[in-house]
């Protein structure tokens, strides 16, 4: 019987591992082709795996809930026949998939002085930067292509690696036991820094290290634990904080002209169309044609590079029925017109809710929109989804009475105004660059033409 090893597929760039939420084929079960095998999910995405071939599932090599790295084998079906060739051919297969999901784009760090390598342990104790992949064959257990990754950014040795205790599967060591770890070799640090204060000049200090209050628990209070996609939302804002310096500039747009017109057409779109046009289609489309204008802004930072996108795509935050949060991604958004914007938006809303996505969906985002005024809310100062440089809220529109210059002299009309909020990266984007944008936006929805046919 020949064998067919079913490996944890790469479900975007930047995914490396998925955690395996459920089987839904069992030891001994008939295998046809296409029939679903499991359940994961990413920090992206939920989806399914399908059978490539027909069989019987011979063996689940991990349990639910395991956190599985992209490339590993999770199980093996058993196919009719005995082609030993067949078998393996497969077995390369796989063999190639897993060395490409270990690779990574980061650059190696400098070497450490000629004198580190005549240690007699010389395997373990070299820098984990100097090891290309495969290096890691010494190592006692797995690592993670992304625990390699931070490893290498922050030189630590593979001797100081095999050390950690790992809080996962088997003593895996996890991203979080990593970065504990740094922050404590950090701290270690701190007593001799201590010590040269009192005989070099004063220097800034390193921030301390950040810890969340103690929390204690009343009679009748409620304790709901976080989901999984709550508990990477949370981690994504942590780090997005820790990250970048955010800044936020606020403007007023007047947007009677796009109320106006979008009362005049939304009847008629719906009956032609089959769906509603709602104001977030016109809004997506002005900040992404006003984007081309100001490429760094549709920019990403890479160490002190920065990386220009040539392409515009729009990430459109999404509030879920369960209250937690996706960005699917309107890729191209500046060549779209409105009725193909208008439709792109509904469906990515509507299988957003219907958990529907597929793991393109939400890759490859330049640049994203959030809006507060779905809620009413006036304006806000979003987050930024890292690694993009800035983040646009939208607030709600509200009547008010606002001055108004005429030929004749100022008038009081009632007018229907918003506030447009912009978080970007102090690192790459200053406060003039911003107000430029911010600016052109608000020129560009004040001019909008009421009486344009869709």
């Amino acid at each position: 019987m020949a064998k067919f090893e079913i490996i944890m597929p790469k479900m975007g760039e930047s995914i490396i591992e998925a955690t395996i939420t459920k089987w839904l084929k069992n030891p001994g079960d008939t295998i046809a082709e296409d029939d679903s095998l499991a359940e994961i999910a990413t920090d992206k995405v939920d989806s399914e795996i399908p059978s490539p071939v027909e069989g019987t599932m011979k063996e689940l090599l991990y349990k639910e809930g395991d956190v599985v790295p992209v490339g590993k084998v999770i199980a093996i079906i058993e196919m009719e026949g005995d082609d030993e060739q067949q078998e393996e051919e497969l077995k390369e297969t796989v063999e190639t998939t897993k060395e490409t999901t270990q690779e990574t784009k980061d650059q190696p760090a400098p070497k450490e002085d000629k004198k580190d390598e005549e240690k007699p342990a010389a395997a373990a104790e070299k820098p984990v930067e100097d090891e290309k992949p495969g290096d890691f064959a010494a190592a006692s257990r797995f690592y993670s292509p992304l625990v390699k990754s931070i490893a290498k950014t922050e030189n630590v040795a593979l001797s100081e690696l095999e050390k950690i205790k790992g809080s996962g599967k088997d003593n895996r060591v996890t991203k979080d036991d990593l970065l504990q770890y740094l922050n404590d070799r950090k701290d270690q640090k701190a007593p001799a820094a201590t010590a040269a204060k009192d005989t070099a000049p004063a220097t800034p200090s390193a921030a301390p290290k950040m810890e969340a209050p103690k929390v204690t628990t009343s009679e009748g209070d409620e304790i709901v634990e976080m989901d999984r996609m709550r508990k990477l939302i949370a981690d994504h804002m942590v780090m997005s904080k820790q990250v970048s310096p955010h800044v936020t500039s606020f403007i007023e747009v007047d947007v009677t002209n796009i109320v106006n017109w979008r009362n005049s057409v939304k009847d008629g779109f719906e009956k032609r169309e089959g769906q509603k046009i709602t104001y977030t289609p016109i809004f997506i489309e002005a900040a992404a044609q006003v984007l081309r204008d100001y490429p760094m802004i549709n920019a990403s930072l890479d160490g002190t590079r920065i990386i220009k996108r040539k392409r515009i795509n729009i990430g459109m935050a999404t509030a879920l029925p369960n209250g937690n949060l996706i960005v699917p991604v309107i890729k191209d958004a500046d060549e779209l017109n409105m009725i193909g914007m208008a439709k792109r938006v509904n469906d990515l809303a509507n299988r957003a809710r219907n958990n529907k996505l597929d793991p393109d969906d939400i890759q490859g985002g330049t640049f994203t929109i959030t809006n507060f005024g779905s809620f009413d809310s006036l304006t806000g100062t979003p987050i930024i989804n890292q690694p993009q440089l800035a983040i646009l809220g939208l607030g709600a529109i509200k009547k008010r009475p606002v001055v108004l210059e005429t030929a004749h002299g100022d008038v009081i009309a009632i007018r229907q105004i918003m506030i447009l909020s912009l978080a970007y990266d102090h690192r790459v984007v200053d406060g003039a660059l911003a107000g430029m944008y911010l600016r052109s936006l608000r020129d560009k929805m004040e001019s909008f033409d009421q009486d344009m046919s869709i």
